[in-house]
């Protein structure tokens, strides 16, 4: 058996590994970051609707203050 033509081959498959893991990680992170832009988490009338049902009427200034803060975390 010839040892140098195995460990070859063995860091030849680890290396496609590695290299899928960090394509594979890549894309998936630029897709979702593209589906969270495109199908935001929570929108205004989502805000508008929890406010309400904890008894309060929100201002627009309101809900609005609540998106910017939303989208500064996010």
């Amino acid at each position: 058996m010839n040892w140098g033509a195995f460990l070859i081959d063995l860091v030849k498959v680890l290396g496609g590994f590695i290299a899928g893991a960090v394509a594979g990680f890549f894309i998936a992170r630029s897709y979702m970051q593209k589906y969270m832009k495109k199908n935001p988490p929570i929108n205004e009338k989502m805000i508008k609707t929890m406010m309400t049902q904890m008894g309060r009427t929100p201002s627009q200034k309101q809900i609005n203050q609540m998106m910017k803060t939303m989208n500064k975390n996010m």
